[in-house]
């Protein structure tokens, strides 16, 4: 029997279909290569408004963005156009601060995602340490479930850390699949699989939606798609990189038949 959930958990996965969230983030890094100075420019390309709306149109059942503090890829432009004019939903990653939640409470996405965020790094690297930071991701999470904003934890599949986010009260995770994504590059992945396996069923035993993202591709999808209560994938890197190739729509759609065939 199916699982029903709170009305917050409403985008959970129906009929074991897995759900794909896009994440655009990338389509702004090639215009931003270009166009830094000035992002909204009408000559800046790609459009990630654009990118998005193929998205969409392909399958996709949502949109993530990350707004980084340091705006190196997606705008908040980007994102108010996204919003305004997508037909599915939008999943804001952000960092837990104070300008942040400030946003997300204006902005009103259908759900967040709290990620942690380093200066230094290329992307996104690891999950947030929410033992550490457990007072501010209360803080949030209470600030957002106020005006209706699921909140979803990017986080290590890590005991402890999933038993936290069940004690924060947070509707889903979305484990960090980094690890396992360089490992299986290597073909040595069966010690990060068991680490996401059983951090999934812990994850579902404590009553969280479990979502995954980070590192997916067209080859490791046909393992990380057999994690047990898989709700969303949010994929970005690997379909931005495939578009260039084979166009937004037929990237998505390709993405899409590996996960659900």
């Amino acid at each position: 029997m199916e699982k029903i959930y709170p009305l917050e958990r409403k985008y959970h996965m129906s009929n074991n279909t897995i759900l794909l969230g896009v994440n655009v983030d990338h389509s702004a890094t090639l215009r931003q290569a270009r166009y830094k100075d000035d992002p909204e420019s009408t000559l800046a390309e790609p459009s990630v408004l654009q990118f998005a709306l193929l998205s969409e149109s392909a399958g996709a059942d949502g949109i993530t963005m990350h707004l980084r503090e340091d705006r190196r890829h997606v705008q908040s432009a980007d994102i108010e156009s996204v919003k305004a004019s997508m037909k599915t939903r939008l999943n804001l990653e952000m960092a837990c601060t104070e300008e942040m939640t400030e946003y997300a409470l204006k902005l009103q996405p259908d759900s967040v995602c709290l990620v942690p965020e380093k200066r230094e790094e290329v992307t996104t690297e690891g999950g947030l340490d929410i033992i550490k930071n457990y007072e501010r991701v209360a803080e949030v999470i209470k600030a957002m479930k106020s005006v209706g904003i699921a909140t979803s934890l990017f986080i290590d599949p890590d005991r402890e850390q999933i038993k936290a986010a069940a004690e924060l009260g947070a509707p889903w995770i979305e484990l960090h699949t980094g690890a396992f994504s360089n490992q299986y590059a290597l073909g040595d992945w069966q010690k990060e699989w068991g680490i996401l396996k059983s951090g999934a069923e812990l994850a579902d035993s404590l009553g969280l939606v479990v979502n995954a993202g980070h590192g997916i591709n067209y080859d490791n999808i046909k393992q990380v798609k057999q994690l047990p209560y898989l709700n969303e994938l949010n994929i970005g890197h690997s379909i931005v990189s495939q578009s260039l190739f084979l166009g937004v729509e037929v990237a998505v759609k390709n993405m899409l038949s590996l996960m659900r065939e």
